[in-house]
């Protein structure tokens, strides 16, 4: 009889085909792509790793989606979220070019701290994003800027599939659908909630504030935000 995959596998598989997502948005916009990148080996070593050693289970956990992999952050390392030089720590792997780390993470580091440390944390959830892969435009000062799937209407219609098509095989691993939680209580909580009324994914959405709004703009509620995250995930709905 076939061993039954467990969650990293079903991860790292997920991972390899976004590889081969190409997607010719119309410019100034274009998708970034972690894991067909020119570091696409190490990121896939890096991701192998990371998951192994916290998802090497068939647990079931509930989804934490924001929305976007940031151009310097996730959409360079492969693994949503995730701080890049704790990344190479936990892993051993170095990538150059890595953004070193940035407020949301350590905001969310703390989440994960006071909520039992990573290996409890990640017992109950896995995060990623709404949309998997990053985009960006270029500006007219020639500048990459970060963008999220929404910004554009065009752009949202065109990787519209992908996000349908990601969301299913990720709750395919093993998702507790009772509740997804939202990271982006603004725009992405209100696509998110468009795409689940259409396709009836999740029983229930919680919107949480993201931690760039949190620390750039409410710097001095950061303990509320940190309880108000720490109410959502313990609370079992």
């Amino acid at each position: 009889m076939q061993r039954k995959q467990n969650f990293s596998e079903m991860i790292f598989q997920f991972d390899q085909k976004l590889s081969n997502v190409k997607i010719d948005l119309p410019d100034p916009y274009k998708i970034i792509n972690p894991y067909s990148g020119r570091n696409k080996k190490q990121v896939l070593q890096m991701v192998q790793i990371f998951y192994q050693k916290y998802f090497n289970d068939t647990n079931k956990r509930h989804l934490i989606l924001g929305s976007s992999p940031a151009r310097r952050r996730s959409a360079i390392t492969g693994v949503p979220f995730e701080d890049a030089s704790n990344l190479q720590k936990e892993t051993g792997i170095s990538i150059a070019n890595f953004h070193v780390n940035s407020a949301a993470s350590n905001f969310l580091n703390r989440v994960i701290d006071e909520y039992g440390g990573r290996h409890k944390f990640y017992h109950d959830f896995y995060l990623n994003f709404v949309c998997p892969v990053g985009i960006c435009k270029t500006s007219s000062k020639d500048n990459q800027v970060n963008c999220n799937y929404y910004e554009n209407k065009q752009v949202e219609e065109m990787v519209t599939p992908l996000i349908i098509s990601a969301l299913k095989t990720q709750i395919s691993f093993g998702i507790d659908t009772s509740v997804c939680y939202c990271i982006g209580s603004g725009q992405n909580y209100q696509e998110l909630s468009k795409i689940n009324k259409k396709w009836c994914f999740f029983q229930k959405i919680v919107p949480l504030e993201h931690p760039r709004f949190i620390t750039q703009y409410h710097p001095k509620d950061k303990e509320k935000y940190l309880h108000k995250y720490l109410n959502a995930l313990m609370y079992r709905y």
